[in-house]
């Protein structure tokens, strides 16, 4: 139909796809590169704040490195994101360093779709303050679409203590695997950061796809804690190690011991060790991932579940 040649025209593409994928991703690969060397970070980085944009990683790989993202299947450019070194992370046990985005493109459409449909999709942006990411510059937005081509898994972080509980979703989370750090990077107006940093444990529940309303409904915990565990609008399941309240539903649940925290722009990066593992169910887990990747891997006759 002419009208599915002429809506990208005129129409930007989505910003994010909600999708389902089985954990772990398997579909995009991260590497690092820096001084003729490489490594694969597919498992080994995290965005740890977004204003300013800046990407974490158990890597010192120099002042400017930067990352590919590849198709796995095919070995095909995704994506790049140029970084520069702006500090480090240190803990007791190892030093994390953290890197500003300087600057990134994406291969997933072709010449000139892609800077026309980033013009649609930052002006639409631009008039709409209401939008999650309104605080951020265009561009930042843009890069930060691209570190969202390795999909990013959804979870619901439960914080129990004797006068606060809570549970919200979070997708800036994920390991630093050469570390052996959990991280979890929450906006520091966050209603239970301070709790987290006082408690230090935290439960994380892998949510099902099919749970996409229930778990953005429970957005609004950023902002005010949850009243009673039994307001849940799904059953609870106490964990084995904190008997923290977890979704009973849930694929995987995790107990994390916080170890460290630290503020970083805009958000709080916490950093932790996986106290207990417990798989309950097999499923595709509710992803995010950019809507150009989306629009790449339908072309390819390949997309991904959309929820």
């Amino acid at each position: 139909m002419w009208k599915d040649w002429v809506r990208p025209l005129v129409r930007p593409l989505p910003q994010w796809s909600t999708v389902a994928v089985a954990p772990p991703q398997q579909m995009v690969t991260a590497t690092l590169h820096w001084d003729g060397k490489s490594a694969d970070v597919t498992a080994d980085h995290t965005v740890a704040s977004l204003k300013p944009l800046v990407i974490a990683t158990s890597i010192d790989a120099g002042l400017h490195p930067f990352i590919e993202y590849r198709d796995r299947t095919t070995g095909r450019l995704l994506g790049t994101l140029r970084l520069e070194r702006t500090a480090y992370v240190v803990t007791e046990d190892t030093s994390l360093t953290l890197y500003h985005i300087a600057a990134g493109e994406h291969r997933c459409l072709g010449w000139p779709l892609r800077p026309w449909n980033a013009w649609l999709q930052n002006r639409l942006m631009l008039g709409n303050q209401g939008s999650p990411h309104s605080a951020l510059e265009p561009a930042a937005v843009q890069q930060l679409m691209i570190a969202y081509l390795c999909p990013r898994p959804v979870i619901l972080v439960s914080v129990d203590a004797p006068d606060h509980r809570n549970i919200f979703p979070m997708d800036l989370i994920g390991p630093l695997e050469r570390s052996g750090y959990f991280s979890l990077a929450l906006r520091s107006t966050n209603v239970s950061m301070p709790t987290m940093r006082e408690v230090r444990r935290v439960a994380l529940s892998s949510i099902p796809a099919t749970m996409k309303g229930v778990v953005y409904k429970l957005s609004e915990h950023h902002k005010q804690p949850l009243m009673d565990w039994d307001a849940l609008p799904f059953p609870a399941r106490l964990t084995r190690e904190f008997g923290i309240p977890a979704v009973a539903s849930a694929l995987r649940v995790r107990e994390l011991a916080i170890e460290h925290s630290q503020e970083i722009g805009s958000h709080t990066l916490f950093l932790g060790r996986i106290i207990s593992d417990e798989s309950l169910a097999e499923g595709t887990q509710l992803h995010h991932t950019a809507g150009f990747h989306q629009a790449y891997r339908r072309r390819q006759n390949l997309p991904l579940a959309e929820v």
